[in-house]
Order: C-alpha cells, then sequence, then structure tokens
C-alpha cells in the first residue's frame, strides 16, 4: 500500500475504531481465563475496564477511572497501561499526569494492599515503575509529535500564504507599473491623433478628407476608452504605480551590464527609433536574466544579445553553469512572469529553459515597431 493511501487510513475513524476494539479484546482475554474464579463484582469491574478502553479517545479520564478498579483484580495488567497512555495522549498538565501514574504505580506495587517480600521489593519497584512512567512517556511523546506535526503544518500554510502574497505583490506592481506606461504613452499619443484627426476634419474642405479625418478620429476615441478600460482593470487592486522617474532606454543597456557584477558581454544590433515600450521591454528582459543568474548561477559567463530584423526584435540572455555555490533565496518566479505579460502586451512571447550544458536560456521575442516621426 502507498504511503498516502496508509496515512490516510490511518487518519480515518474507521481505523481508530479497529484499534479500539482490538485493544478492549486484549484487555479481555488477558483475564478470560481467570473470570470464572472471580466474584461477580470483580468481572463487573473487568467488564467496566474493557468498557472504558471504548471510549479512551473522547474521554481518556473516563476511561482511566474505570480501569482503575479493574486493576485491583490479580493479573489484568493490560487494560490499565492502555488507559494511562491515552491520559498522556490528551493531557498537557503534569501533576495530573505524576499523579494517575502514581495510583497506577501503586496498584500494580500493592495488588494486595501489601508490600512484596524485600526479597523481591526491588524488582517489583522497578516493574511497577517501569509499568506506569512507560505509558506515560509514549503518550507524552506522541502528544508533542502530534503538535509539532500541527505546528509544522501552520508553518508551511503560512509559508506558501506569504509566497503568494508576495508573489502577488510583484504581478501587481508590475501591472501597475504596465498601467502607468500605457497612460503615460500610449494613451497621450492616441489622444494626439484624435485631436490632430478633429482639427483635420474641421479645417479641411475636401469632402473625403473630412470623412477620413472622421473615422480616424472615431477610432482614436475608441481606441483611447479601450486604454483606459485596461488600465482600470490592470489597477483594480490598488496597487501603487511606480514614481514618475525617467525610464530605461537601450541607452541604459551597457551600464546594466557593466555594473551587474557578472562576468558578462553585450551585443546588441538594435535601431534607435524603437518605440519606448518596446526598449522598455529589453531593458526589463535583460534586467531579470542577470538578477536571475546572480540568483541561480553565480560565477556563470553570461552573453546578452539583442538585435532587430525586419519584423520583430529578439533579445537573448544566456549564461553556462555557475561556477560559485548557489545561495538558496526563496524565488516565486513572478519576475519572469511579469515579462511575459509584458510581452504578450507587445504583442511577442518569452522562452526560458536550460541548455545542454547546464546553463540557461531566456528569450524575449517582440514584434518591431518603429515610433513614428
Amino acid at each position: 500500500m502507498s504511503s498516502p493511501r496508509w496515512a490516510a487510513l490511518t487518519r480515518s475513524r474507521l481505523f481508530d475504531a479497529v484499534i479500539d476494539l482490538a485493544l478492549a479484546a486484549a484487555a479481555f482475554i488477558d483475564v478470560a481465563v481467570s473470570l470464572p474464579g472471580w466474584s461477580a463484582l470483580e468481572s463487573a469491574w473487568v467488564v467496566a475496564a474493557v468498557a472504558g478502553l471504548l471510549v479512551r479517545r473522547r474521554f481518556p479520564w473516563v476511561a482511566f477511572v474505570l480501569v482503575l478498579p479493574g486493576l485491583v483484580v490479580d493479573a489484568m495488567t493490560v487494560a490499565a497501561p492502555i488507559a494511562l497512555y491515552s491520559v498522556a495522549v490528551r493531557e498537557r498538565r503534569w501533576p495530573l499526569l505524576a499523579g494517575a501514574g502514581a495510583v497506577v504505580f501503586a496498584c500494580f506495587l500493592l495488588p494486595d494492599w501489601q508490600l512484596p517480600p524485600l526479597d523481591y521489593l526491588a524488582p517489583s519497584l522497578l516493574y511497577a515503575l517501569m509499568y506506569a512512567a512507560t505509558p506515560i512517556a509514549l503518550g507524552a511523546l506522541v502528544r508533542t509529535r502530534r503538535e509539532l506535526s500541527e505546528r509544522l503544518a501552520e508553518l508551511s500554510a503560512a509559508r506558501e500564504s506569504e509566497r503568494r502574497r508576495a508573489e502577488q505583490d510583484v504581478l501587481r506592481h508590475e501591472r501597475a507599473r504596465i498601467a502607468r506606461e500605457m497612460h503615460d504613452v500610449v494613451s497621450h499619443q492616441v489622444s494626439l491623433t484624435a485631436v490632430q484627426a478633429g482639427a483635420l476634419q474641421v479645417s479641411t474642405d475636401d469632402p473625403d478628407t473630412r470623412r477620413v479625418a472622421g473615422v480616424i478620429r472615431s477610432l482614436a476615441v475608441r481606441t483611447l476608452e479601450e486604454l483606459r478600460q485596461m488600465v482600470s482593470v490592470l489597477r483594480a487592486d490598488g496597487a501603487v504605480t511606480d514614481s514618475p522617474a525617467p525610464q530605461p532606454t537601450l541607452a541604459d543597456l551597457p551600464r546594466l551590464v557593466a555594473d551587474s557584477g557578472l562576468d558578462a558581454r553585450l551585443d546588441t544590433d538594435l535601431p534607435a527609433d524603437l518605440l519606448p515600450a518596446v526598449q522598455r521591454a529589453i531593458y526589463r528582459t535583460v534586467q531579470e536574466g542577470l538578477t536571475n543568474v546572480r540568483k541561480h548561477a553565480p560565477g556563470a559567463r553570461v552573453h546578452v544579445s539583442a538585435w532587430a530584423t525586419t519584423s520583430r526584435i529578439d533579445v537573448v540572455v544566456h549564461n553556462d553553469r555557475g561556477s560559485a555555490e548557489v545561495l538558496r533565496l526563496p524565488s516565486s518566479g513572478a519576475g519572469l512572469r511579469g515579462l511575459r505579460e509584458r510581452a504578450e502586451l507587445l504583442g511577442g512571447h518569452l522562452e526560458a529553459d536550460r541548455s545542454d550544458q547546464g546553463g540557461f536560456r531566456l528569450s524575449v521575442s517582440i514584434p518591431r515597431r518603429q515610433s513614428e516621426t
């Protein structure tokens, strides 16, 4: 039976009921041979002791009290340690546990309320001590293990919740950054387009030009409204946007690579007329790639390349296997998710996978869009 199935079985009520019945049967078998020679009162004590074991999980002290009279009956030695163990599993107050152990110790040592002969006194004391202390120690051990397991489960749940919260915070800030860029750059340019089209529609005397200008103005207004809705959705969770500091451009790439503290080489072949959003996407891709190398492959050599074709922009950050010891830091992968969001908003895509030589390759491909002049 697989471990998960066995763990699920041991936590089921049916399993607990089978164990309780088996323990009660063992306690009854322990004294069954002596029952014919006992009085009705002694037999009733035995039945009460066996019945008490059936409620030991919910009412451990009740089970213990029911077992005590039967412990006075000679040779009934199975039910008492089981009941005492059940009390130790549930009871955290050591004075009460010590008192219960003392009672069991005395009943075992003095079955006829007399001390054993001096020749057997020392072994009897040792056996009585083991008889009373072993169930308490085992029950306390099980209780401590259970409490530690619950505490570990709580800590794991709290850690997972914290990880998810950190991941959501990163994604929220990335969405807020994208929303600000859309608002500050795209919406501004679309607004200018709508204004210029409206001015052309009013100033021209040519009917066809007026009609085309009207269409442009209408489309620009509709686009602007959709952009505003997208910005509202991106900012819906109330994330605070970045401060209006100057955003990075392609001119900042050499310094980014130089200041990375890595053995990195930069090769670029990019035009200067790329849209600001595309330049920022390139910069953020290189920045995230260098950050991942520092975290997961310290001492690795890095090759950063970015080039343009007639239709798209490709950025690749590739590193070989790290040569230094990796410092295990918590990582949620939210940085790559933010880059993927940014690339997809620009119509591109992101790929991240390990290379055959044990390194890592991060690549982003974005459709080429030149700024309007």
